[in-house]
Parts: C-alpha cells; structure tokens; sequence
C-alpha cells in the first residue's frame, strides 16, 4: 500500500530570516545579491576562495486552502557549483479527525515551472529534509546538472493544512566554484536474454531511496531476483533520477524498466515502461482536465498508462480521473486488503460493459508497492505471455492483458476455454464459436496453492467453486455456453479469515471472453 507521508523535524530557529506575505501566497525572491558582488570580486582578485558558501534562511506560513503548489523563487548568481536545500515545518496538534500537517518539497530550474516544461530538477516529496544538486551529483530524487544562473524556484506542496495553518522554514546555501561535468546517465538496456516466447514474472511499482522508499536500487535488484521475478520497472514518485542508477543491475535474468509513480491530488498512476529519462508532470487535479494530455504523453514515451491502488484510503490516492486513459489497472497492491477487493470488483463490472461490445477493455495487473522491509517484493507479480524479454514484448502483453497476477513465483496457472470445433482461447483472448448455446469448456491448471479454493467468475458473478487438492496442484474444469457467461475469467482464493469477506486472492487471471 501507498506508504504514510513522513513527519519532519520541528523548526530550528536560526540563520538569517527573510518573512514571506504567505498569507497572499506571494513569496518573496530570495536573493544572493551579495554573493553575485562576491563573484565580482574574485575576479578582480579580492574576492572569497572557491567553495565558499551564502546561505539565506526564509519562513512563512501557509494557510488553510492554499494551493497545491507554493513556489519560492530563489535568485541564483553566475558561478555557483552547488545549491543545497534545507526545510522544516511546524506538527502542531490537531483535534481527533483533523488532519494535521505535511509539506513536501522539490526545485524547478531557471527554465521554469510550467506544466510539463523543463526546468523540473526534482522531488522527494515529504520523504527527506534536505537535498542538492550540482553537475556531478544530486540527493537522489534530483537530478545532477549545472546550478545556471536565473530564478529558480522551489517548490512547496501543502498536502494537508491544520486549522490554525502550517509555518514553515527554508534554508538556501549556494556554494560558489567552477560548474564542474555532468556525466552521461547510462540506462538499463531494453532486452535481456530470456527464454523466448514465455511466461515472465514482473513487479512494476517499486520504490527505491529515490522517493519515499528505503531500499537501494541493488537491494531492490537482489529481492526481485530472490522472488523469482524477471522483470521490473522502476517508479519512483513523480521523479525519473533512479532512471540511471541500475547500472549493473541488470542482467540476462532480470530486464529494468524504466517509469514514475504520477502521484497526483486525485490518485497516483504509473507511467509503465517510458522510455529511459520520461518526466511526466503531477501538478493536476480530476477537475483541471489534464489528465488526457499527460496520459497521451506516456504513451508517446512508449510507455502504459496504469492507474495504482485506486481505492487506497491515503489522502489523495483514491482514483478520480476515470478509466478512459488506462491501458491496465493495478487491482491488487500489495498484500492482499479489502481496498484491493473493492478495486477488483470495480474492474470486474467494467468487463460487463465491455463483454459483448467488442470494445477496448482494461487488463488487471498486480503490483507489490514495496517501499521497506518487511513489504515484500514480488508480493504480489504479474506474469506475462511475451514473444521475448523485453521492454516491448513485455509491454504488448499487458496491454492485451495476456497475463495473471500471483502472490509469489510458487504460484503458476494455466487457465483457458475449448469448444466448438476445435477453438481454443487463452487468457486475455476471445472465443468464437458457431452460436450462443455452444457448449465451451474451461480449463483451470494451478500449481503452488494449498488450502485454496479455485472460482470461476462471469458476468453474472461466481458460478462455479472447487476445493483443490492439498498439495495446492489440480486441473479444475467447468462447462458453459456463450450465451450463459460472456466471459470467465478463474481466481484461486485462500480461506476466508474475516467473516463477511471472500478469502485473500492466491492468484486470479484476466478474463477470456466467450462469443457465440
């Protein structure tokens, strides 16, 4: 599940202050005048050293109802090697059922903040204190490059405001020197060796350092390959800095894909399999109607459009923005809770309007979500029919949504329908056969999954339940008409351990649709 927003130290009252009309949310320009004078010196040769530093400190409040982005214009001379930043916020407490308050932060560039332009030099959200950038290197969750001389601006994001509002601190240090060389990011490749067409593994919503998670990019890689995985895709909130630090992390067995987590106000989506370098913006809501233009955006990158979690209970996570732009939904996110049934029987009823249509319909596919330990990666997976081991291969089959999702590599399926003469449909396909009371038969395999149950679901709902053996390995059949299901789709289901409740899901399939 999506992780909680972090907690920043209180305020420390020090440095210079410059106050801000935070009221009107107009900051004021922090500016470095003295220090571009200082520039002017050193080359007359009586200024300070290479490497000094000027640090300005501002505070202001926020209040209730303030928009979702704040940006503090920073004034940066000629000749700074390294800008750092710094922040804290006040947590006063709230009554019972109020939301206290979190801030996140990030940076734009000289180049600006405007929708999807490219002054973007990072975020990290509420997920550290402090950061910087130079040419060489950044914090991760920034991006490394030149401090060029312009207005930059930071950006603050009030994602929940207390009552009496949210004072806040910035801290500004510009190290002065030469720019120094920004070396060429090296990406994971787009192909790994593989097994040919094949059934392959993947996690494609993980979070790394580079946002708001704990493992590093080679602690992720190592439990991916223990999990039995073969492909994963880097999606880190609303950042691509992890897109260049897998480098010899991949391998023949294990293929990166590169992507974000679009964590927006009105729900978080993943940008899935973008190419190498994508930023794709975040600062929109439902009711801003920009969600079309950015979705177009992901799959001009090559990449799929995936909305995650869209029933998680975190602020701003519950999906808003429709179904119209997916390309998959993401039905089950980490280990297995009542949000992610709701999520799939949501994505269930919209197989019903699809089914006899013909129209486009929307594959599930599954995802561990993992941040730290104890999340587990790989918890659960979505495994793939793909021509080969790569990006576009593996892309292709979820988009026509050739795939199952399973809660660990122990778990395999095989799951299609037969009739008519001779026809036969796998998952995520259609069968068509001669008229609608032909009978079909549908075919069940499941390996891994003792003490679970087998359903078979149509558009009516469950019409057909079997106990597997209790090694967990069995074939389970059912015969039907086109005209009695327009499509199955198999879930194989733990026992129920909240009353009231279906047992936690071990695995299910997409559908294959039945037409006679």
């Amino acid at each position: 599940m999506p992780a909680p927003h972090p907690a920043h130290r209180p305020i420390a009252r020090r440095g210079l202050l410059v106050t801000t009309a935070a009221t009107a949310l107009t900051l004021s320009t922090l500016s470095f005048a003295d220090a571009a004078d200082t520039q002017k010196a050193e080359a007359q040769g009586a200024g300070a050293p290479e490497g000094s530093t000027r640090t300005r400190t501002v505070r202001g409040v926020l209040p209730t109802g303030s928009p979702d982005y704040v940006y503090l214009p920073v004034d940066v001379p000629r000749g700074v090697a390294e800008i750092a930043v710094s922040y804290a916020y006040e947590k006063p407490p709230v009554p019972a059922g109020t939301q206290g308050n979190a801030l996140d932060i990030g940076i734009f560039d000289e180049r600006g903040t405007d929708l999807g332009g490219p002054g973007f030099r990072g975020w990290s959200g509420g997920a550290r204190s402090s950061f910087f950038i130079r040419a060489d290197e950044a914090t991760p969750g920034y991006l490394a490059g030149p401090v060029r001389a312009g207005t930059w601006h930071i950006a603050l994001g009030p994602y929940t405001v207390a009552p009496e509002g949210l004072p806040y601190e910035v801290t500004v240090t510009l190290r002065l020197g030469a720019a120094g060389s920004t070396p060429e990011p090296v990406y994971p490749p787009e192909r790994a060796k593989g097994r040919g067409r094949a059934w392959y593994r993947g996690d494609c919503h993980l979070h790394s350092v580079h946002s708001d998670g704990k493992r590093t990019p080679a602690e992720i890689a190592a439990a991916a390959r223990a999990a039995g995985l073969d492909f994963i895709n880097s999606s880190e909130h609303n950042t691509t800095s992890a897109h260049g630090a897998w480098g010899g992390l991949w391998g023949d067995d294990l293929l990166v894909l590169t992507g974000e987590e679009v964590t927006t106000r009105n729900g978080h989506v993943l940008a899935l399999g973008t190419d190498a370098g994508t930023w794709v913006d975040w600062r929109y809501r439902a009711r801003d109607n920009r969600f079309g233009h950015y979705a177009k955006a992901v799959r001009r990158a090559g990449g799929l459009v995936v909305p995650a979690h869209p029933h998680a209970t975190c602020i701003g996570c519950h999906w808003k923005f429709g179904f119209g732009e997916a390309d998959a939904v993401e039905v089950w996110n980490g280990a297995y809770t009542p949000e992610d049934e709701i999520a799939l029987a949501e994505w269930d009823n919209s197989l019903v309007a699809t089914a006899r249509s013909g129209r486009a319909w929307v594959p599930a596919m599954g995802n561990s979500d993992a941040h730290r330990e104890p999340d587990k990666v790989g918890l659960p997976q979505t495994v793939v029919l793909a021509d080969e081991l790569s990006r576009e291969a593996v892309l292709a089959g979820i988009r026509a949504g050739r795939s199952y999702i399973a809660e660990s590599s122990a778990v395999s399926l095989a799951f299609g329908a037969s009739g008519g003469r001779g026809q036969h449909a796998g998952i995520g396909q259609r069968l068509r056969v001669a008229g609608g009371d032909t009978p079909v038969t549908v075919r069940l395999e499941v390996t891994g999954a003792p003490g679970c149950t087998a359903h078979f679901v149509t558009d009516q709902g469950t019409l057909f339940t079997a106990t597997l053996p209790e090694s967990g390995t069995g074939t389970v059949q059912w015969r039907t008409t086109p005209a009695y299901a327009a499509y199955v789709r198999a879930e194989v289901r733990h026992p129920v351990s909240v009353p009231g409740l279906p047992g936690a899901l071990a695995a299910l399939t997409n559908p294959v649709f039945l037409e006679g």
